[in-house]
C-alpha cells in the first residue's frame, strides 16, 4: 500500500483511530509510513498522552499549559519510566538472541471491591503471586492494621483518580511494587502510609492527603505525577537515589520533602535503573540567564570573559544624572565652595585664555615625561588612556554561561553531573511551611521545579549538599534557600525572586557555588553571607532588590566575581559587622546607594569592579570601614566616586575614578566621640546591624535576625553569632596591619567638583595618584588635624587650583608635580612643609602661603603663567629657602617671590630667580633635569601588572618616589615603601 495513494490529510484521520500497538507496528513499515506517522504529534499522540490513566499532563503541575516539545516523546518517557518496577530481574549477558527465548512473567489479575473476587484489600494480597496485578474498584479501602507486602505486586484504582481512597498503612517487605491512580489517607493509627527500607516502589498518579511516605536507604522510590497535600510529605532517610518526577507538594506544615542522613553503602537492584533514567533528563534551558541588561556576548577577552560594549553618550548621562556633570560650586560646609575663587585668583581670570595661550607657545618648560606621563600619552595603537579620555568606559564584562563556568571549574563540573540521594525535577511546591529540607549529610539533586509561596524553599544543613539546577524559587516569605553548619553544593541557572528575605541566605560556615542565576526583586537582600559562611557566587544577574544586592556581615567571607549587580534599592554589595570577602571583576550599576558600602569593620578585597551609573555615590568606606579596593573602575556615578569617613582604614590602589558628577575622591570627618564610645559599647543587633548607612538597610538587617529567631530558633538553631565571630587578632592575622588610610596609583579624573576631598580628623597617605581634569581643584584639604602626606602625586589641569589647604590643617606636600590648573598651584593655609615639588604652568600663583602658623617651603620649582611665583601673604611664619623660581610670561610684572610688607616672621634665603635672555628663542631657554619633572619614577620595574588587574588595562610600570630629606618622620608609611 503506497502512501501516496491517498492525500496525507486523509491518510492522517484514518490512522488517528489506531491504537498504540498499531501505530507502532505501522512505524516499522516503511520510513514514509514511519515519517506519517510522527507527523500525528499534535493530533493522535496528543490524544493518547492526555487520555492515559497513569500518567497526567507532560509539564503538569508547575507548566499544564505549556505544550510539550512532542508528545510522542512524552509518551515514550512515560511507558518506559512506568516500567522500571518490572526490571529486577537478573540481566542476560551471554547473547542478546536469548532475549527472544526469556519467558514471560505468568501474571493473573484480582480484583478488589463490592461484588468481586475480594472485597478487602488485605484479602487480595493473601492470595497474589510475584508481578500479580491487583485491580481497585470505585470505593474506600481501610485496615486496621499494618498491611505487608511480602510479593512483587501492583496496585491499580479503577476510574478516575479520586475514586479509589486507601485508609491503610503498608510497609513493602518484597524487591519491588507498583501503585497506580490510587489515594492514600492516613489511618486511625499511623500518619505514614507507605514505608520501605530495601525495596523499591513506584508511585504514578497518586495522591497523598495528611499522609507520609517514608524510603530508609537502601530502599528507593519513584514518583511520578503525585499530589500531596494537606500536610502531607516524603521522608528519605539513607537514599541512595530516589526520584520524584512532576509531583505536587501543597499545605505542608513541615518541609514538603525532608532528605535525612548520608546515602547507604548498600544499594538495591534499582539504582542503576534510576541514575539511567535521570540521566536522560532533557533541560528547557542550557543558556545562562539574562535579565533586564541581557543581550548578546560580545568577543571574549583575553582573560576569558564576555565583553560588553555600551554606547554611552555623555550628554544623555548629563541628563540624566541631573545636571551637567560639572563643578555647580557644591557647598559642603562651613561656608565653603570649590566653586569660588580665592584672593588672586579672580584678578587673574580675565586674561587667562591669551596669557595661557602665549605661555603655552613661549615659554611652557616641557614636563610630559613626569613619573606618571604613561598615564595619559596616547597608546602606540591610537587609544586613549582612560586617564586621559574625555568619555567613561565603554566596554564592561557579561557574565559567564553556565558552561564557560564548568569549563574552568572542576568541583562545579563534578557537582552538575552528580546522581546521588533525591532527584527531584518538575515539581511544584507551594502555600505551605517548607519545600526541601537537607540534613546531617543528605544529598539532593532539584532541576526544574517552582517553589511558591512557602516560608522556605530549600534549607540545607550539617554538611549536606545540594545541587539545584533552574528551578524557580519566588515568593516566600522568608528567605528562599538556606544554606547552614558547613552545607555545600552547587546553585545554578535558578530564578530566584519576589522573596521576603534574602534570595540565598549563607550562614554558619556554608560553602556553595552559585553561578548565572538571577536573583531579583527581593523585599529585602538577593544573597546574604554572615556568620562565617563562604562560597563562591559567581556570574550571577542581581537586581532590583530592596537592600544590597549581596551582604556580607559578621564574619562573612566569601568569593563574589563576575556578577551584574544593578538596579537595586539599596547598596549594590554592602560589607558589614566584620564582613570580609574576594569581590572581584563584578559589573555594579545603577543602584540607589553606594555600587560598594564598607562599614563597622568590613575588611573585604574589592578588585578589578566596574562600579558605575550609581544614583549616589560609588564605593562608601564608612566608619571604621576596612579593605584593599585594588583596580577598580568607579566612574559616572551621581555622587562621589570613592567616599571615606576619616574613622575607617582603607587602602584605594590603583583605581581609575572617573567621571563621577561629585567628588573623585571625598575623606570625610564624621566623629561624634560621646556617640562612637557608646556604639562600640554595644552589640550591633541592638541599633540596628551596621551603624549609620541609612535607615532602610539598616533595619532591614535587624529585621531578617528577628525573623530569623522567629522562623528557625524551634528548630534548635541560636541565634548566637558571638560564638561563630573569629577574633579580631585572627582576622586582620593573614594581611598586614594598618594604621593610616592609604590612597596610592590612583587616576582621579573628569570628576564634576574636587578630585580629592580631606575634611578628617585622622592621618592620610596619598602617594602616586594622578589627579587631573576635574571641574573644581585638584586636592582640597579643608581638616587634618592629623598630619596629611600629599607625595609624588601628579596634579594637572584641574579647573580650579591644584592643591588647597585650608587653615589648621597639617599636611606634608612632598615631591608633586602641580601643572596648568585653572587656579593656583598651591594655596595653602594650613602648617606643614612644601617641600621638592615642581609648580609649573598654573594660572593663578604658583604657591600662594598665607594665615600659616609654621611652614617649610624648600627646595620646590616654580613657574607661574601670571601672577607671583611664591607669595607670602598676611603674617606667615616659617622658612622659605633653596627654591627655584622660573619666569612666566614676560609681561607678568608682579616678582616671583612676594611676602606682605611688615612680615617679619618668614625667613627667606637661598632663592634663585631664572629670567630668560633675550634672544628671541621661540623654544622654553629652561628643561628640567637633576632631578627630572616631578612626580619622579623610582624604578624601571614598579607596580607589575600583577598587582594591578590585567583585565583593567592599568599599566602602573612605575613607582613613583621622593627624595626624603633627613627631617621626616621616622617610622612613616612612605619611609618604610622606600
Amino acid at each position: 500500500m503506497e502512501v501516496g495513494s491517498l492525500p496525507v490529510e486523509l491518510w492522517r484521520v484514518i490512522l488517528a483511530y489506531l491504537p498504540l500497538p498499531d501505530l507502532g507496528r505501522c512505524c516499522q513499515v516503511c520510513r514514509a509510513w514511519r515519517e506519517l506517522i510522527f507527523s500525528l504529534d499534535n493530533t493522535r499522540w496528543r490524544q493518547l498522552c492526555l487520555g492515559c490513566p497513569e500518567c497526567r499532563h507532560p509539564n503538569w503541575p508547575s507548566q499544564p499549559h505549556l505544550e510539550p516539545a512532542s508528545w510522542r516523546e512524552a509518551l515514550k518517557q512515560h511507558a518506559l519510566a512506568s516500567r522500571t518496577w518490572t526490571r529486577n530481574g537478573q540481566e542476560l549477558q551471554s547473547s542478546a538472541c536469548l532475549l527472544f527465548f526469556r519467558r514471560r512473567k505468568d501474571r493473573r489479575v484480582w480484583h478488589v471491591g463490592p461484588g468481586c473476587e475480594f472485597e478487602t484489600l488485605r484479602g487480595a494480597l493473601g492470595v497474589v503471586g510475584p508481578y500479580d496485578r491487583v485491580v481497585l474498584h470505585p470505593g474506600v479501602y481501610e485496615e486496621q492494621a499494618e498491611v505487608a507486602l511480602k510479593v512483587p505486586v501492583e496496585l491499580v484504582g479503577v476510574g478516575r483518580l479520586g475514586e479509589v481512597a486507601l485508609l491503610v498503612c503498608i510497609e513493602q517487605q518484597c524487591q519491588t511494587a507498583r501503585l497506580c491512580n490510587l489515594v492514600f489517607m492516613p489511618p486511625w493509627f499511623s500518619t505514614v502510609v507507605y514505608k520501605t527500607s530495601w525495596g523499591h516502589v513506584q508511585l504514578d498518579n497518586c495522591n497523598f492527603e495528611g499522609a507520609q511516605l517514608l524510603i530508609r536507604g537502601p530502599g528507593t522510590c519513584q514518583a511520578r505525577f503525585c499530589s500531596f497535600s494537606q500536610g502531607s510529605s516524603a521522608h528519605l532517610l539513607g537514599v541512595v537515589l530516589s526520584l520524584l518526577d512532576s509531583c505536587d507538594f501543597s499545605g505542608s506544615d513541615t518541609a514538603s520533602v525532608t532528605v535525612e542522613g548520608p546515602p547507604a553503602s548498600e544499594r538495591n537492584w534499582a539504582c542503576k535503573h534510576l541514575a539511567a533514567l535521570a540521566r536522560t533528563f532533557p533541560s528547557r534551558s542550557n543558556s545562562a540567564p539574562r535579565g533586564p541588561e541581557g543581550g548578546s556576548a560580545g568577543e571574549p577577552d583575553p582573560a576569558g570573559g564576555n565583553m560588553k560594549k555600551e554606547n554611552v553618550n555623555m550628554e544623555d548621562w548629563k541628563r540624566q544624572a541631573g545636571g551637567d556633570a560639572t563643578c555647580r560650586a557644591t557647598v559642603i560646609e562651613d561656608g565653603w565652595s570649590d566653586g569660588e575663587h580665592s584672593d588672586g585668583e579672580e584678578e587673574n581670570q580675565e586674561g587667562i585664555i591669551n596669557t595661557q595661550k602665549l605661555f603655552t607657545l613661549d615659554y611652557k618648560i616641557p614636563y610630559d615625561h613626569h613619573g606618571l606621563s604613561h598615564l595619559l600619552k596616547t597608546r602606540a595603537d591610537g587609544s586613549v588612556p582612560l586617564a586621559s579620555s574625555p568619555d567613561p568606559p565603554c566596554v564592561t564584562p557579561e557574565p559567564l554561561t553556565f558552561q564557560q563556568e564548568l569549563d574552568r571549574d572542576p568541583e562545579a563540573q563534578m557537582l552538575a553531573s552528580s546522581i546521588l540521594g533525591c532527584i527531584l525535577r518538575r515539581c511544584l511546591f507551594r502555600d505551605g511551611k517548607g519545600g526541601v529540607h537537607l540534613s546531617n549529610y543528605g544529598q539532593a539533586r532539584l532541576e526544574e521545579n517552582v517553589f511558591r509561596g512557602l516560608n522556605y524553599a530549600v534549607r540545607c544543613i550539617q554538611h549536606s549538599t545540594i545541587v539545584m539546577l533552574r528551578n524557580e524559587v519566588c515568593e516566600c516569605r522568608a528567605s528562599g534557600v538556606f544554606l547552614r553548619l558547613s552545607a555545600q553544593g552547587l546553585i545554578a541557572e535558578n530564578n530566584i525572586h519576589s522573596n521576603g528575605e534574602a534570595g540565598l541566605d549563607i550562614r554558619k560556615g556554608a560553602n556553595p557555588i552559585i553561578l548565572c542565576n538571577k536573583i531579583h526583586s527581593g523585599l529585602r537582600s538577593g544573597v546574604v553571607v554572615l556568620g562565617n559562611g563562604k562560597g563562591s557566587v559567581r556570574s550571577n544577574l542581581i537586581y532590583n532588590n530592596k537592600e544590597a544586592g549581596v551582604y556580607i556581615l559578621f564574619s562573612g567571607n566569601p568569593v563574589v566575581s563576575g556578577n551584574r549587580i544593578f538596579q537595586g534599592q539599596a547598596a549594590g554589595i554592602a560589607v558589614n559587622e566584620n564582613g570580609r570577602g574576594l569581590i572581584t571583576e563584578n559589573v555594579i550599576r545603577e543602584n540607589q546607594w553606594g555600587g560598594v558600602d564598607i562599614r563597622r569593620g568590613g575588611d573585604p578585597i574589592l578588585r578589578s569592579n566596574y562600579i558605575c551609573y550609581g544614583y549616589s555615590d560609588g564605593v562608601v568606606v564608612g566608619e571604621r570601614g576596612r579593605g584593599l579596593i585594588e583596580g577598580n573602575q568607579v566612574y559616572c556615578n551621581k555622587g562621589c566616586g570613592v567616599w571615606v569617613m576619616s574613622s575607617s582604614l582603607p587602602q584605594l590602589l590603583g583605581n581609575y575614578i572617573v567621571h563621577n558628577c561629585m567628588y573623585g575622591l571625598a575623606v570625610f570627618c564624621r566623629k561624634d566621640p560621646d556617640t562612637i564610645e557608646a556604639r562600640e559599647g554595644n552589640w550591633p543587633g541592638q541599633e540596628g546591624i551596621g551603624g549609620d548607612i541609612g535607615n532602610g538597610e539598616r533595619r532591614g538587617v535587624e529585621g531578617e535576625n528577628r525573623e530569623g529567631q522567629e522562623n528557625f530558633n524551634e528548630e534548635g538553631e541560636l541565634f548566637a553569632w558571638e560564638s561563630d565571630l573569629d577574633s579580631e587578632d585572627e582576622r586582620h592575622s593573614a594581611r598586614r596591619s594598618v594604621s593610616v588610610a592609604l590612597m596610592e596609583g590612583n587616576c582621579v579624573s573628569y570628576n564634576g567638583a574636587v578630585g580629592l576631598f580631606v575634611k578628617s580628623s585622622e592621618a592620610l597617605n596619598v602617594f602616586a595618584n594622578l589627579v587631573n581634569r576635574n571641574c573644581g581643584p585638584g586636592i582640597a584639604v579643608l581638616q587634618s588635624s592629623q598630619l596629611t602626606r600629599l607625595v609624588t602625586n601628579c596634579v594637572v589641569e584641574n579647573g580650579r587650583g591644584g592643591v588647597t589647604v585650608e587653615k589648621d590643617c597639617r599636611v606634608e606636600l612632598r615631591g608633586n608635580g602641580i601643572y596648568e590648573n585653572r587656579g593656583h598651584g598651591v594655596r595653602f593655609s594650613g602648617s606643614g612643609q612644601i617641600a621638592e615639588n615642581d609648580v609649573l604652568g598654573n594660572c593663578g600663583y604658583g604657591i600662594q602661603v598665607s594665615a600659616s602658623a609654621d611652614i617649610k617651603v624648600v627646595r620646590n620649582r616654580v613657574q607661574p603663567a601670571q601672577g607671583f611665583g611664591i607669595a607670602l601673604l598676611g603674617p606667615v611664619k616659617g622658612v622659605v629657602h633653596d627654591n627655584l623660581l622660573f619666569q612666566g610670561h614676560p609681561e607678568n610684572k608682579k616678582p616671583l617671590l612676594h611676602t606682605d610688607a611688615g612680615n617679619e616672621s618668614c625667613v627667606l634665603r637661598n632663592n634663585s630667580i631664572l629670567r630668560p635672555n633675550n634672544s628671541g628663542a621661540s623654544s622654553s631657554p629652561w628643561v628640567l633635569d637633576n632631578p627630572p619633572p616631578r612626580p619622579l619614577a623610582n624604578s624601571p620595574a614598579g607596580l607589575s601588572s600583577s598587582q594591578y588587574p590585567s583585565r583593567l588595562g592599568i599599566s602602573m610600570t612605575t613607582r613613583v618616589g621622593a627624595a626624603v630629606e633627613s627631617g621626616c618622620h621616622s617610622g612613616s608609611m612612605f619611609c618604610s615603601i622606600l
